[in-house]
């Protein structure tokens, strides 16, 4: 009997738990309505000449829209995630200087499996934050995803400068740290992540079971 009060007791604490989520996550709808309209506000001040401004914006509320409404869930499809990624990627490539060489590979996806979101694109992010900037040699960066059934495998590596330190060690890490920490709480025992860091590349490497 005792052991019953005490699931019940918890069984409540969890339900007040998820409807304040629940009511969390309603709040937080409310102002990026708002954010959305200053940005078609933003949007209809530019030039219709300036195609590039134009599409800059696009991409971005692209990337806020993905971030605010479709991550609410717990799995997003992995074809989701990977047309987010694609956005960042287009994005964050208009920042950098030209000469860097963005190589971005997609394998095998299998349209079925889903995956918990934004944990790809932190290795990406960080690819693009510790790409080396030199003006005498190739600056680049290589991403390649693919599955394999259940298998996701995500491979991503930078050129840098030959004084840079470890990223995970810049900024305290806190990407990284994060991602870690989620891999352990939702893939404990079903992943792989591993970093190569050499003389002039950093390497991630990515392995999870999303079955």
């Amino acid at each position: 009997m005792i052991e019953r009060l005490q699931a019940q007791s918890q069984l409540e604490i969890l339900k007040k738990e998820r409807v304040k989520n629940e009511l969390d996550y309603l709040k937080a709808q409310i102002n990026p309505h708002s954010l959305f309209n200053s940005l078609n506000t933003i949007y209809g001040h530019i030039e219709k000449n300036n195609q590039t401004a134009r599409n800059t914006l696009l991409q971005f509320s692209e990337l806020l829209r993905y971030q605010l409404y479709d991550c609410g869930e717990e799995k997003v499809s992995l074809e989701k995630e990977i047309t987010y990624i694609k956005n960042f990627i287009a994005f964050h490539r208009l920042r950098k200087d030209e000469t860097l060489l963005v190589n971005f590979q997609l394998g095998t996806i299998e349209p079925t499996l889903q995956i918990a979101p934004l944990l790809l694109v932190v290795l990406v992010e960080n690819a693009f934050k510790f790409v080396g900037n030199s003006s005498d040699k190739e600056n680049k960066i290589c991403i390649h995803i693919s599955t394999a059934g259940a298998q996701l495998t995500c491979s991503i590596s930078n050129t840098k400068e030959l004084n840079e330190t470890e990223p995970e060690n810049k900024s305290k890490g806190i990407g990284v740290a994060n991602l870690q920490r989620r891999l352990e709480l939702l893939y404990k025992g079903r992943y792989e992540y591993r970093i190569i860091n050499e003389t002039n590349f950093y390497k991630s490497f990515l392995k999870i079971d999303l079955s």
